[in-house]
């Protein structure tokens, strides 16, 4: 979140959580990127804050809602409060369960794999609709498109991102796989290791596709454990994750601390070709 904009992203998510009869004297940073994540005190809350506008919190907390109460591994919304999107003063503010985190914060390439598995079982049963991957590619060729919305980008960027956009997502689509409802990025940054197991967090990014596409996301050591990967399709999916990512970085309104660095090692890896690493490999903790 932009530095001008911290202050009262911080004041918004404490003087919405007092107004529902949390105590909140502090608020604790856990995380900043392009949204806020708070911890607040002593009330122990989970706030993440966004600007409103520019979110689809609806979805994530609905999502995360509904996989919680089933029994999966989502980090599941604020019992003490009704589960739904708060406003106030230009913020977005959702408020979620506080875990404990685990004694060993490590966790293990097989555990990661199957609480993944168990989290796409649930999600292949959810009845909600949601964006399918390829609206966030046609977002991201939009963006690299034309030099009115990336005004910075290279014209050899531009041509390589635009090209790789386009031609990989058309050599996913005609494979035909099968397609369910994904995280959208379960990346390590987006899962938590808990005393209750590993939990899934940050359902904004929630698509429709093949399993495929959110492996791309994740490390090498997690997707050999995941049961029956098609290899040539996660191929596919992490060229197209990574020329997805690259896109943004290169949008001036991204809010990404070192967007622009990141940019550039991601479109480094699209042009040296296979074997593409996986993003978690290429950002570690610079994700979206």
């Amino acid at each position: 979140m932009r530095a001008a904009d911290f202050p009262r992203a911080v004041s918004a998510a404490m003087s919405i959580a007092s107004a529902l009869d949390l105590t909140v004297d502090q608020a604790i940073v856990l995380h900043d990127s392009n949204k806020l994540t708070l911890r607040l005190l002593p009330c122990d809350v989970v706030a993440r804050v966004a600007l409103a506008g520019h979110h689809v919190a609806e979805l994530e907390v609905d999502v995360a809602r509904r996989l919680a109460e089933a029994g999966f591994p989502a980090a599941a919304p604020e019992p003490r409060v009704p589960p739904r999107v708060y406003e106030g003063d230009g913020f977005a503010v959702t408020l979620w369960t506080y875990y404990e985190p685990a004694q060993s914060l490590e966790l293990s390439p097989s555990d990661y794999a199957d609480a993944l598995a168990r989290l796409h079982v649930g999600m292949r049963n959810l009845r909600v609709v949601t964006p399918h991957f390829r609206d966030r590619v046609r977002d991201a060729h939009r963006l690299v498109a034309s030099r009115d919305f990336t005004p910075e980008l290279a014209d050899a960027d531009r041509k390589l991102l635009t090209n790789t956009l386009r031609d990989t997502a058309l050599a996913i689509g005609k494979r035909g796989a099968a397609e369910q409802v994904l995280h959208g990025e379960p990346h390590p940054g987006n899962v938590v290791s808990t005393n209750d197991g590993p939990l899934f967090i940050d359902f904004e990014t929630c698509c429709r596709g093949p399993v495929e596409f959110d492996l791309a996301h994740m490390p090498d050591e997690v997707t050999t454990c995941y049961p029956h990967v098609d290899q040539a399709l996660l191929r596919e999916c992490r060229l197209l994750v990574l020329a997805t990512v690259a896109a943004w970085r290169a949008d001036p309104d991204d809010q990404l601390p070192n967007g622009e660095e990141a940019g550039r090692v991601l479109l480094s890896a699209i042009r040296a070709g296979p074997p593409y690493p996986a993003l978690d490999a290429m950002m570690a903790n610079d994700q979206r």
